[in-house]
């Protein structure tokens, strides 16, 4: 993984990240609150020796001195001068608890010691570091009286005495809030980078390209109303919606220029990936680009097209097979364009077996003879072997992947079926990308200016009229992606019948 994939997760999960991190801010902050206040009283004393002689008599004095203190630092947490300190002040505890809190130190090549006292009081800490100063003057000096009498040769003073503190030492509120940031910053890009690795899911282009190569013909960007307005005529000519299947019709044309397929599948890996809302947008935008379409509802276990589009299906594509009636009869034209469909009639008890016949594949030959493009709309690969059967009898493969539906190996799975039986897959649609963030679609038409250019130049003669004798007009190589020889052999329905 390199940087931009760091960055990627971080754009996906921004939201754990900001969540984790104010937590810990706000732990930080209640620590504060919860925590009693600790005060610390601190004092000093200096360790001097009594003698007035000579300079090296004096060098040799501190010499003795600064090796005596390090042994004074020690008896300043002991009983001989903590139980003092405690009896002075009536305090109700023992010189074991109160070594806890005192901390006694000196500075290297000094004769300086520091006592500190701690405790949830700042009076009761400034009072409890003077009676540990003063009794371990007192002490010291009870430990250095020489037996055969006299003074002691060390004397102890207090050069700072212990006042009380204003602030209290912990806790740190400053310090907690920057320890709780780091903490659930840190929380923070851990999920997101465990969340990333253990989740599958295809979420844009990015997690795309680490399963395939193919063509991207498109993004549908999510829209919270397609759900109850799921046709393109149902959305603003010029919103995004409308849009995105306006570029994906032009990408698929560019994409199908060397092939010219003319009959297209479109499937899915697994059901709910919004392939038969794509398969039946796609149809109207091609037929609103001018061209003669048929769209096939040849998802025989669970069809939607009709649904959609408003139509009968009590026959269709099974009662066509099974040679009950002419195909022309049961061709159904849709809006104003120039869009027939073919629903899917009956479901039958043998899907697979229906769909992979001879009579499919000739059934299909028709509407390619009569129609300039076929869109059939088939089951999801995984589930069924319906859509790898039926792709033997189409020109080429379109697979819709539903963002934050399909997961990566499902995707592997369903591009490996189509590798098995040699299905000529001219792309892949992501359906419901979010509209914005690291994993929103944008493409840009860069790529396609010149050979948009190149089509335009030869695509812009009038083309001859139809066979029913309506005028064309001229079509723009940005709408249409066959050559004019191809579009006049389209026929209209059902004023022409289809070729037996």
């Amino acid at each position: 993984m390199d940087l931009s994939d760091y960055l990627r997760i971080v754009r996906r999960s921004w939201k754990w990240i900001v969540a984790l991190t104010l937590a810990g801010i706000l732990m930080g902050g209640v620590a504060s609150v919860l925590v009693k206040p600790t005060y610390i009283a601190e004092t000093q004393l200096f360790v001097a020796i009594q003698n007035s002689g000579t300079v090296s008599e004096l060098q040799q004095g501190n010499t003795f001195s600064q090796a005596r203190v390090q042994s004074y630092v020690k008896t300043v947490t002991t009983p001989a001068v903590l139980q003092p300190a405690i009896d002075s002040l009536g305090l109700d505890t023992t010189a074991e608890v109160l070594s806890e809190k005192v901390k006694a130190s000196t500075e290297l090549n000094t004769v300086l010691i520091n006592i500190s006292v701690s405790d949830g009081s700042a009076v009761q800490a400034a009072a409890t570091a003077q009676a540990v100063a003063n009794s371990l003057i007192s002490t010291i000096e009870s430990l250095e009286k020489p037996k055969t009498g006299g003074s002691s040769p060390v004397s102890l003073s207090i050069v700072r005495p212990a006042v009380p503190p204003v602030t209290p030492s912990a806790p740190n509120t400053r310090l907690n809030l920057i320890l709780g940031l780091l903490v659930g910053l840190g929380l923070g890009i851990g999920t997101a980078v465990l969340r990333s690795a253990f989740d599958t899911r295809v979420r844009g282009e990015a997690d795309l390209r680490t399963v395939t190569q193919a063509a991207i013909l498109g993004g549908i960007a999510f829209d919270q109303d397609a759900v109850k307005k799921p046709l393109l005529t149902q959305t603003p000519s010029q919103g995004p919606r409308a849009e995105s299947f306006r570029q994906l019709r032009t990408n698929l044309q560019f994409a199908n220029v060397a092939n010219r397929a003319r009959s297209i599948l479109v499937t899915s890996s697994l059901p709910g990936e919004g392939k038969s809302t794509t398969a039946t947008n796609l149809a109207i935008s091609l037929a609103q680009s001018g061209l003669n379409v048929c769209l096939v509802d040849a998802d025989l276990r669970r069809p939607m097209v009709h649904d959609y589009l408003g139509l009968d299906r009590n026959v269709g594509l099974t009662t066509a097979l099974v040679g009950d009636v002419e195909l022309e009869d049961v061709l159904q034209p849709w809006g104003e364009d120039n869009l027939f469909t073919l629903t899917s009639g009956q479901i039958p008890p043998n899907p697979s077996e229906l769909l992979g016949s001879g009579q499919m594949q000739m059934l299909l030959g028709q509407l390619k003879d009569s129609f300039d493009m076929v869109i059939v709309d088939a089951p999801p690969l995984l589930p069924v072997t319906d859509a790898t059967v039926l792709s033997q009898h189409v020109d080429g493969i379109v697979l819709v992947v539903g963002v934050h539906t399909l997961r990566r190996p499902e995707l592997t799975r369903s591009l490996s079926a189509l590798e098995m039986v040699d299905a000529k897959l001219l792309g892949v649609v992501l359906n419901r990308t979010p509209a914005k963030g690291s994993d929103s679609y944008s493409y840009t038409y860069t790529s396609y200016a010149s050979a948009e250019a190149t089509s335009r130049a030869r695509l812009s003669e009038p083309l001859p009229s139809r066979t029913n004798g309506s005028e064309v007009g001229h079509y723009s190589g940005h709408d249409l992606g066959m050559r004019a020889d191809e579009t006049s052999r389209a026929v209209r329905f059902p004023a022409d019948r289809i070729p037996n």
